[in-house]
């Protein structure tokens, strides 16, 4: 396996706390999300890239007994999780399996709903993770998104640790194939996979003093510290001096740290014209 086809913030006990933080904090925004999608009882629903839980429930509860649930991920460890996740919440009616969300080896055209959440933002090749979803969805069937774009992602008063950083962070992550600022093309990218009747909410933060997601960035430099390092992005000393400067800037409760840019997109498979058989 190449650097390239690794999850960009790494594998880690770390990263997986902090999904599992981050599945309750982004709970009522996926609530939303999954509404837009008017699920219906005995549908079958996917998600690519579950992490340890994803929103395995909430759709759980939207499709019923009589409908079934597919998560997916490519990480051993957060399958392991998911699926003990879904055991420990009796959720029979889900199933959890390991795979590549570019090349799933699921049936074409069997999911009535696929959705994903920031996965796109931490992969490469991100087109064929959304032809994928195409490919695997029915005709009629719904498509939806949840994804971030770091265009916002900032702090005030402005920070030179946090510029500097993030710097280094995006020339680790265009090493790697990934697109930070893709939120914003994913609409674009549902459209010319042949996905109509889309529709785009944006969503925001500002992050207060206390709250769990302010050291967001902190986290996802600490996460991939070592690979920033062996990669020659930075140097250890640069590293230590710049987290420290940016957790002491963030920890003021006079700083503002405003959240990535989420672009919540959904649109329809077409149905399939009677005339094609013509």
């Amino acid at each position: 396996m190449s650097a390239s086809d690794i999850y960009l913030l790494g594998q880690s006990e770390r990263e997986e706390e902090r999904l599992r933080k981050q599945i309750e904090e982004l709970a009522g925004e996926a609530r939303w999300l999954l509404d837009r999608c008017q699920i219906r009882p005995g549908a079958r629903a996917l998600e690519l890239g579950c992490g340890p839980q994803g929103v395995l429930e909430q759709l759980s509860e939207r499709v019923g007994p009589s409908g079934t649930v597919v998560g997916l991920d490519k990480n051993e460890g957060f399958v392991a999780s998911a699926r003990e996740y879904v055991a420990e919440q009796r959720l029979t009616n889900v199933e959890v399996v390991q795979g590549d969300a570019r090349a799933t080896n699921l049936p074409k055209a069997s999911f009535d709903v696929v959705f994903c959440r920031l996965l796109l933002v931490n992969v490469p090749e991100p087109e064929r993770v959304v032809e994928e979803m195409v490919s695997l969805l029915r005709p009629g069937g719904v498509i939806a998104s949840h994804e971030a774009d770091y265009l916002p992602h900032m702090c005030d008063p402005p920070s030179p640790a946090w510029d500097r950083l993030f710097e280094i962070f995006q020339a680790y992550s265009r090493a790697r194939g990934v697109d930070l600022f893709i939120g914003r093309r994913v609409h674009r990218m549902l459209r010319d996979a042949g996905i109509a009747e889309i529709q785009v909410n944006p969503v925001t933060h500002v992050y207060p003093h206390g709250h769990n997601r302010r050291s967001i960035f902190l986290d996802f430099i600490q996460n991939v510290r070592d690979e920033l390092v062996r990669g020659g992005f930075a140097k250890d000393d640069e590293l230590n001096a710049l987290t420290r400067d940016l957790k002491r800037h963030c920890d003021d409760p006079d700083t503002l740290v405003v959240s990535h840019l989420f672009f919540q997109v959904w649109g329809r498979k077409p149905e399939r014209k009677a005339c094609e058989q013509g």
